[in-house]
């Protein structure tokens, strides 16, 4: 999935000095005592009114909320220190899981920054980590080297370039705090939310077959009404403008090591029927939805009378010939690359029942190859459907159905989505016009606190053979 949990709120960081240490310690403490009696309003106006205006109440409470969801209450905080000379930094303990809560005051006390993320305990010293990846281009070793060797050991990189349609690739693993090239592009991991693309792949396929609209409604294809009568169509399931929150409510998330394994029929049944609540007016706001994308997928298996991975074989591994993707770890074998958790443990795949949609798929770097090649095809109308923009994030970012698409300061398109499950984070970005890409699969964790340096190797690379 993109997160299991939301990380980031809002940074409006600026550059003071910290004298009055009561007063972040009031801070954390009202944040804390407010946020565990789901008092959001109270939280909302400790802010400033640059935060205020850069984010509204509504997101708050929509962040809030999710947060509260999936992590449980607030347990204690411990004071960390002062980063940066900007913020303060707190250890703090929810129910299922430990964030960094950094926040900073402006000079009437007010929150001008919040910013929520993965705890990584201070390390006292710096491993010194060797790099033996001489085989590959220097440039491109040195890339792969800098983004990666923070990971834990036994951490593995897929890693495919595709620069003017011609691909190389680049696999790596970590041993013994050395850097290794590793043959692993036939290797299979978790690729988290870029399922999403896929999932929006099979949607246009039917509508270039003209099985369906875009913006036809899901509701005829429930044999019960959903709650309140709410219309729910399927391009905005697609391109998370349909107001639903990230996740469901009923999903029980204390199960960190496999959370949507027992989320099936009954429960989606359940919440369409008893508690869907719409958290923006459809159409009007983008706000990433996990469920939004599940619920396409088991609709879209709805509406042709089969399940969606039957649809999903049909529409796009059999058409694309990706016979190294799969819908299920089960039996792979030695094929299967084992996840590791945020601290490089072995964790166990995630298994999907009805929102599957939303970050089921396994597949190779070799095999997500095949796909991108698809992608260059002007022919190949279901494709471009879902690269073609349907709504304005904001002055930098579009989304198709699926796929983001960013404007690059050279003025190309990019194409990009991402992913991360308890095991594995994944990163893909393409420019179609140039027939430029990259993938990485990678067994490091959505909750290693380095993650994010999935996405930053896969944008490095990118901006390397487009420069």
């Amino acid at each position: 999935m993109k997160r299991t949990t939301i990380i980031l709120i809002l940074t409006f960081m600026v550059n003071v000095m910290f004298a009055q240490t009561d007063n972040y310690k009031n801070a954390i403490e009202n944040f804390q005592t407010n946020y565990n009696t789901e008092k959001y309003e109270d939280i909302f106006k400790s802010f400033s009114p640059e935060m205020k205006k850069a984010l509204p109440f509504d997101k708050t409470k929509q962040f809030l909320t999710n947060l509260k969801i999936q992590v449980g209450k607030i347990e204690k905080t411990e004071f960390v220190g002062y980063q940066k000379g900007t913020y303060a930094t707190y250890k703090t303990n929810f129910e299922k899981v430990v964030f960094a809560v950094n926040i900073s005051l402006d000079s009437q006390n007010l929150i001008n920054g919040l910013f929520i993320k993965s705890y990584e305990e201070p390390k006292n010293s710096e491993s010194n980590v060797t790099n033996t990846l001489s085989s590959y281009p220097n440039e491109i070793a040195e890339i792969i080297f800098k983004k990666t060797k923070d990971f834990p050991n036994n951490t593995k990189l897929s890693i495919a370039v595709i620069q003017n349609g011609e691909t190389n690739y680049y696999g790596i693993i970590k041993e013994n705090d050395t850097i290794k090239p590793n043959e692993n592009k036939n290797k299979i991991f978790e690729i988290g939310s870029i399922t999403k693309v896929f999932t929006s792949t099979v949607f246009a396929s039917l509508v270039e077959d003209e099985k369906l609209k875009l913006t036809d409604e899901i509701n005829y294809y429930y044999s019960f009404p959903i709650k309140n009568n709410i219309k729910i169509n399927f391009e905005s399931l697609a391109n998370h403008t349909s107001g639903l929150p990230r996740l469901p409510e009923n999903l029980d998330l204390s199960n960190k090591t496999n959370p949507y394994k027992n989320y099936g029929k009954k429960e989606i049944e359940e919440y369409l029927k008893n508690l869907l609540k719409l958290e923006n007016e459809p159409s009007k706001i983008y706000s990433y939805s996990n469920l939004g994308a599940g619920i396409l997928g088991y609709t879209l298996g709805l509406s042709r009378k089969t399940s969606f991975k039957k649809l999903l074989q049909k529409r796009v591994f059999d058409k694309y010939k990706m016979t190294n993707s799969y819908t299920s770890s089960q039996n792979l074998d030695k094929r299967l690359i084992e996840g590791l958790d945020e601290n490089g443990e072995v964790v166990s795949n995630w298994d999907y029942d009805v929102l599957f949609g939303g970050g089921g798929i396994l597949s190779s770097a070799e095999d997500l190859v095949k796909f991108v090649n698809a992608q260059f095809n002007p022919k190949n109308k279901e494709l471009s459907l879902t690269r073609k923009p349907t709504f304005d994030i904001n002055e930098g970012m579009k989304i198709g159905l699926g796929w983001h698409i960013l404007k690059t300061e050279n003025g190309f398109n990019w194409v990009w989505h991402n992913g991360g499950t308890g095991g594995y984070s994944s990163s893909m970005v393409l420019d179609t016009e140039n027939k430029n890409c990259v993938i990485i699969l990678s067994n490091v964790s959505a909750f290693n606190p380095k993650m994010e340096n999935i996405d930053k190797l896969c944008f490095e690379l990118m901006k390397n053979i487009e420069k």
